[in-house]
């Protein structure tokens, strides 16, 4: 259990957040929906080496989920103000799907606040034609072609139920964690996530990768059915000087079925 959590007011926002560990900070963003208690596999592992500061986004969990519309870049605002509240100048920052979007916000926008990004089971965006793949918005049920007015017009329940289908390779973990997920979603309600995920869905850096500085580790899952494996290849060969590592078989959430391999890469990224 994590216990109570200490709360911060940043950018207009209440954040709820969770400092694990000594050492060199760093920071942990989760993807669409996800919040602190996801990264207790990660936490677990990195906390004997590092200080790890994990956090629930505008949107979920015990953190504010305004009604006004969210940007990817509030998002690393948010971040990088609880980095201030925390009197953080500089950490490693690692993301995951939209968490690998903020991050990458934050290195483009902040540089001198990231020493190593790791951008996990993410993409840039929209890809090179201002479109999102066929195979992610297959994931959430929608077609190809949807425009920026049909995305404010989703139902985000059915979308998420579709996503979390998708998100998982093992059947014996989906078994759990697909109706863990729908549970949690009405417990904390769909506003926040509908949030979250027009922001995710109008956003791109594709352009602006060529910005980021720091040392960076891309990882992608070889079976990733939300975020195709290409996406890696597409931030890696942008980012000056990324390291690419895939991993057989990873599914979007690798950092769970694959999180001793994960957490290997990541560590060892880290320490050299």
């Amino acid at each position: 259990m994590l216990g109570k959590m200490p709360e911060v007011r940043v950018n207009g926002i209440n954040i709820h957040y969770r400092v694990q560990g000594k050492g060199e900070p760093l920071v942990l963003i989760m993807g669409l929906g996800g919040e602190c208690g996801d990264w207790v596999l990660q936490a677990r592992a990195f906390k004997k080496y590092y200080r790890v500061i994990t956090f629930d986004n505008r949107g979920v969990g015990k953190s504010d989920k305004p009604v006004e519309p969210y940007t990817v870049r509030t998002m690393a605002d948010d971040t990088v103000g609880l980095m201030d509240h925390l009197g953080v100048d500089k950490a490693h920052v690692l993301g995951v799907s939209l968490g690998g979007m903020i991050a990458q916000e934050i290195a483009i926008n902040y540089p001198e606040r990231v020493r190593k990004l790791i951008l996990v089971s993410t993409n840039a965006g929209r890809e090179e034609k201002g479109e999102h793949s066929p195979e992610l918005l297959k994931a959430m049920g929608l077609k190809e072609g949807v425009s920026d007015e049909d995305i404010r017009d989703v139902d985000i329940g059915r979308v998420m139920s579709s996503l979390n289908a998708h998100a998982f390779n093992s059947m014996v973990i989906k078994m759990v964690a697909v109706p863990f997920c729908s549970v949690r979603a009405k417990l904390f309600g769909i506003g926040g996530l509908k949030g979250q995920f027009e922001a995710a869905m109008t956003h791109s850096t594709l352009d602006r990768l060529h910005m980021i500085k720091s040392p960076t580790l891309v990882i992608a899952g070889t079976g990733d059915r939300i975020v195709p494996p290409r996406s890696a290849d597409v931030l890696a060969s942008r980012i000056p000087n990324a390291r690419l590592v895939k991993i057989e078989g990873g599914s979007h959430t690798l950092v769970a079925e694959k999180r001793g391999k994960c957490n290997r890469e990541v560590l060892d990224f880290l320490a050299h």
